[in-house]
């Protein structure tokens, strides 16, 4: 019954795995995607994306990393596979979900749902370059147009070697509007022996227990819902255990916020440090009163300092905890 934290390509970077894992709960993470095109991509770029590959390829607290690799020649892709491998990675995983307009009209991501046989022919290739004890998997979405290719397309994974897949429960034409459609997560399960994962439109704990039981996986993978609610890796935890944790408060949140922005300014410069901010509170809206109430100020701040200051003072209208 495995949580894992999603990769949002923007978002999802390792001070944030850092920060999210350190709360407790999650049980993987997956990197945001490395592009791979043409010509062999230098060891740095690896670190980049996956400076956890440092530390046995797992966050300070001990959460594996997998590193995603996102492109459409195989052979590139095998290249890129065997090197990740080489600098440490314990899971390579491929990426077939992306929906973004320019990573598709790359012939990256999910337009890639429309060719299963060339889905087939990248996973096969890197499970071929990379040693038998790394796990080699694989996201998807149901298809591209519509949700008729999930089946198909987990069907060539799973013959090509991928060890699990995640399906993500919309296709690239639904984006991210709700619902998802478990029950086509379902169907896919049902049809491959391979391991199947499901992902999308977790944002509670009752949320967590609908989608086990409709898609009828045992592990999910949650994205938007762990970055609006830090700790909902926690409290699903604590209800399979028919227990109940308390919330993490707004002042314990801003706490990781801070945390989040000292990690951040080792790596980018405080203009960029100030958008991932923003970027993080506008998701934190849908859990927290607090940030809704401090958003339309705190998205005018420009620094870093101004912006956790912004976030410290008393919100009218609720009691500090």
């Amino acid at each position: 019954m495995r949580i894992i934290l999603a990769p949002m390509e923007g978002l999802v970077d390792a001070p944030i795995r850092e920060t999210l894992t350190g709360v407790g709960g999650i049980d993987r993470c997956v990197t945001e995607f490395i592009r791979v095109t043409h010509g062999m991509l230098p060891p740095r770029i690896f670190y980049k994306f996956a400076p956890e590959l440092d530390n046995r390829c797992q966050t300070r607290v001990g959460v594996p990393v997998a590193v995603q690799l996102l492109g459409s020649d195989p052979g590139q892709m095998a290249l890129h596979g065997a090197r990740a491998a080489e600098l440490g990675a314990r899971q390579v995983d491929i990426n077939f979900g992306c929906p973004a307009k320019t990573v598709n009209k790359h012939k990256g991501g999910c337009v890639l749902m429309r060719e299963p046989e060339l889905m087939h022919g990248i996973t096969a290739a890197v499970r071929q370059a990379v040693p038998s004890d790394i796990a080699v998997t694989a996201k998807m979405r149901l298809g591209y147009d519509d949700r008729s290719m999930g089946l198909a397309c987990a069907q060539a994974l799973e013959a090509a070697g991928a060890s699990e897949v995640v399906v993500h429960a919309r296709s690239k034409v639904d984006g991210y509007k709700p619902p998802a459609y478990w029950e086509e997560v379902a169907r896919v399960r049902e049809g491959v022996k391979t391991h199947v994962i499901a992902n999308g439109e977790i944002w509670t704990v009752a949320d967590y227990w609908r989608c086990r039981e409709v898609s009828g996986c045992d592990d999910v993978m949650i994205g938007r819902g762990l970055i609006a609610r830090p700790d909902l890796a926690r409290q699903i935890r604590a209800s399979q255990r028919g227990e109940v944790v308390p919330d993490l408060v707004w002042s314990e949140v801003v706490t990781l916020i801070e945390d989040y922005a000292a990690a951040l300014q080792t790596r980018l410069e405080d203009r960029f440090v100030t958008g991932r901010i923003k970027q993080w509170l506008n998701y934190l809206r849908g859990g927290y009163a607090e940030a809704a109430i401090l958003w339309p100020n705190a998205r005018k701040i420009r620094d870093v300092a101004p912006m956790l200051a912004c976030l410290n003072q008393p919100v009218p209208g609720i009691r500090a905890a």
